[in-house]
């Protein structure tokens, strides 16, 4: 990556036009080509950029560029769209090149995964006595969440959201039809978790029978949350 503080003048030409006056800012040149255009402000957002597949070439400026005070410049075309970034620059600040290596990717905390691991090891949440038959329990069309059985030996079929909405709803309804034709399992209820539970979600579930079980997940984690509590 090469990060390079320069006062420079931006053109963007192509689908849309816009212009980015005299500046200081900042150019980020990445390795796959893209370039971004940085002030220092406006939080994370480029003020503006050129995405892959692009290139870039530098040019020297022409005799009226030149006779403004510009010393370079960097022209960034698009390969497919054929828009083109064209940075003026009057003097560099800082230039400076590092390799960045292999990037092993954002690793989310909290996603669908830890709230399922986290809701089998702590099943008496679902039910008291309950206990769990098997995650990611294989159906025709998919695997269920947990599995579990409660006191009586009925079959509780639980799907995990972070969020549910009537999607996840109408996915648990088909695991329980389907888990219902097995006369091992049969009757299956449902349980819909999750953290947050939209309200038409709420309202479908309840029609269908499907209990709805709000999720804490810093407390399941053993984390005070800071929510105010009743009791």
């Amino acid at each position: 990556m090469r990060l390079v503080i320069a006062r420079c003048s931006v053109d963007y030409s192509g689908r849309l036009s816009a212009h980015l006056p005299l500046a200081t800012r900042l150019l980020m040149h990445k390795s796959d080509g893209s370039l971004l255009v940085h002030s220092d402000g406006g939080s994370y957002k480029p003020l503006n950029w050129m995405s892959p597949p692009c290139t870039l070439v530098r040019e020297e400026p022409d005799e009226e560029a030149a006779s403004v005070g510009v010393i370079e410049r960097w022209r960034v075309t698009h390969g497919k769209s054929g828009d083109a970034l064209l940075v003026s620059i009057y003097e560099v600040l800082h230039d400076s090149a590092h390799e960045l290596g292999v990037d092993p990717g954002l690793q989310k905390d909290g996603v669908e995964a830890d709230l399922q691991r986290l809701l089998a090891e702590q099943v008496g949440l679902i039910g008291e006595g309950v206990a769990l038959v098997r995650r990611e329990f294989p159906t025709a069309i998919g695997p269920v969440d947990l599995l579990v059985r409660d006191p009586a030996g009925g079959t509780i079929a639980v799907e995990v959201k972070r969020r549910g909405d009537i999607d996840g709803v109408e996915q648990l309804t088909r695991y329980l039809e389907l888990l219902g034709r097995d006369p091992h399992l049969a009757p299956v209820r449902g349980v819909f978790a999750a953290q947050e539970i939209k309200p038409q979600a709420r309202v479908l579930a309840t029609d269908r029978g499907i209990r709805c079980l709000t999720l804490d997940y810093d407390e399941m984690k053993g984390i005070d949350s800071g929510a105010p509590r009743l009791f």
